[in-house]
């Protein structure tokens, strides 16, 4: 398993946070997906050999976010 932690932009309130935890928990291979509204971040916790960070930030910006590897 891996974790990595995107930068998410455009969350306003908790369902916002509660949308982008059902995006990223929804892909096949992610064991779990904290998302936090103060910080404007999620830290999702995935299988490689099923999914990719790329995967996740795709799914994220296809529900009406910024996304965007920290770090990156």
């Amino acid at each position: 398993m891996k974790t990595v932690t995107l930068d998410v932009q455009g969350m306003t309130c908790g369902g916002c946070v509660a949308s982008v935890t059902r995006m990223l928990t929804g892909i096949d291979g992610v064991q779990s997906a904290q998302v936090s509204l103060d910080k404007s971040e999620a830290t999702v916790v995935f299988d490689e050999q099923k999914t990719a960070p790329a995967s996740l930030v795709a799914a994220v910006e296809d529900g009406g976010f910024d996304a965007a590897l920290k770090g990156a």
